[in-house]
């Protein structure tokens, strides 16, 4: 097989959200996986809404994942390309001027389907002439323009679905440019891929019927469609519309999060797919195990639970300085290493170490039950000398276990709590010479 090359093609018009990440994980590691070439192509002919911000987002979001392209372009660097394109199929009798509103369509779509038939626009603007065009442009109108589909069969082997097939009699000649004279999507992604040589393009499955109006236009553009991978789409962990939800999982707010990038691509490469949802060491591991075959066709769940249940997973064997910068911002008095191999385990991102380092240095609500009150007497009159370590918390419950008689949950929750005012959280013997003899007998007093 030829190396492949891809395109990842983001409009600058939002953040990137796990949805996103996904194709773009698809595209880089079916790419990379085969010794082909990734290429971001930034999606900016919507001149007024995107923006350099969103643009720079992007690629740092991308860097950051470690999806880093090989080339990479903006369309609106371009648009003297799809002139001279849209020239052409008008040329050709492929592009034509409409004058119906929004409101005009609309009312079309309804009537056809009261009528029962499908809502595909009737190409009744074909039938206007050259005096009638004129007297609706000195009305103020101005004219979209629309691709003529051919009306066959558009056929190919979709590399997810298998084969595939759009009757272009029953759908709608597609737009290719707004009354605005802006260009929609269609045409100018046809003109990039023939000219960058795209030979697969990787997307969602809301493109398949696209697809076969674009397959016409690289045709009549005197370009070969490129193979073609629509890939279900994400849903929540019950099956529902995602994309209300997408907003709180863009990547600048998962890095916020402490969500790590392995932890993301690791589950965004491995659902819907016939593998087991696993952390992998890198981008390379992963690569090596993609294969279009195993993506299945039901939608993929996204849960954040198993971006979490990964993450921890990563979290927990950190090392010190893989997070010494993060505690010292979230918690600088427990940017020790001491602290962190005490508290790692119990934590799902490096911020969940911020309550511990609160327990270990700061100030806490000791909080104990009244039945407890005079074991815990007992336990600070025992508090060991001197400076408390590793083997301090065995040496002291042991001695009050001797003492008292009590065992098990009974010697230890209660010590837990007054200590630390949690039920549940670290193992105390390490936590213990981190609290220090000093706070464990204010604690303990308190309590």
């Amino acid at each position: 097989m030829t190396s492949p090359v891809v395109r990842f093609a983001p409009s600058p018009t939002g953040k990137l959200h796990v949805g996103n990440v996904r194709t773009a994980l698809i595209n880089w590691l079916f790419a990379k996986g085969q010794g082909g070439r990734f290429i971001l192509r930034v999606d900016d002919t919507d001149t007024e809404r995107s923006t350099q911000e969103y643009e720079d987002q992007i690629r740092a979001d991308l860097k950051w994942l470690g999806l880093v392209w090989d080339d990479s372009f903006n369309q609106s660097h371009r648009f003297e390309k799809y002139d001279a394109a849209a020239a052409k199929l008008r040329e050709m009798g492929l592009l034509y001027a409409c004058y119906e509103t929004a409101d005009e369509l609309d009312r079309k779509r309804k009537i056809a389907l009261s009528r029962g038939r499908p809502p595909v626009y009737d190409r009744s603007a074909l039938n206007l002439t050259d005096e009638e065009k004129a007297k609706l442009e000195a009305e103020g109108r101005k004219p979209h323009w629309r691709f003529k589909l051919s009306g066959d069969r558009v056929e190919w082997t979709d590399l997810v679905r298998g084969p595939q097939s759009i009757d272009t009699s029953s759908v709608s000649d597609p737009v290719l440019i707004r009354e605005d004279g802006s260009y929609l999507y269609t045409l100018p992604s046809v003109v990039d891929d023939v000219e960058a040589g795209i030979t697969h393009v990787v997307r969602g499955e809301d493109h398949v019927t696209n697809s076969g109006a674009q397959i016409e236009i690289f045709k009549a553009l005197g370009g070969s469609a490129p193979d073609m991978a629509h890939t279900p789409l994400l849903v929540d962990a019950e099956g529902g519309a995602f994309s209300k939800r997408l907003g709180s999982l863009s990547m600048d707010t998962l890095e916020a999060r402490g969500i790590l990038p392995m932890a993301i691509l690791s589950l965004l490469a491995k659902l819907g797919t016939s593998d087991n949802i696993e952390v992998r060491e890198d981008l390379g591991m992963l690569a090596k195990e993609f294969d279009f075959s195993k993506i299945g066709r039901a939608p993929a769940k996204f849960d954040e639970k198993d971006l979490l249940s990964l993450n921890a997973v990563l979290v927990h064997d950190l090392s010190f300085s893989a997070v010494r910068d993060d505690l010292e911002r979230i918690a600088p008095d427990a940017a020790n290493e001491a602290f962190w191999l005490a508290v790692r385990e119990n934590c799902e991102t490096v911020h969940d170490a911020k309550p511990f380092a609160d327990i270990a240095y700061g100030s806490i609500k000791s909080v104990i039950d009244d039945e407890d009150a005079d074991f815990i007497a007992e336990a600070q009159k025992r508090l060991p000398e001197g400076e408390l370590t590793s083997e301090s918390w065995k040496a002291w419950t042991s001695e009050l276990k001797e003492a008292t008689g009590r065992k098990g949950k009974g010697l230890f929750m209660p010590l837990r709590k007054a200590l630390t005012g949690q039920e549940h959280g670290p193992d105390m013997a390490v936590l213990f010479p981190l609290i220090g003899r000093e706070v464990a007998a204010r604690r303990l007093s308190r309590a």
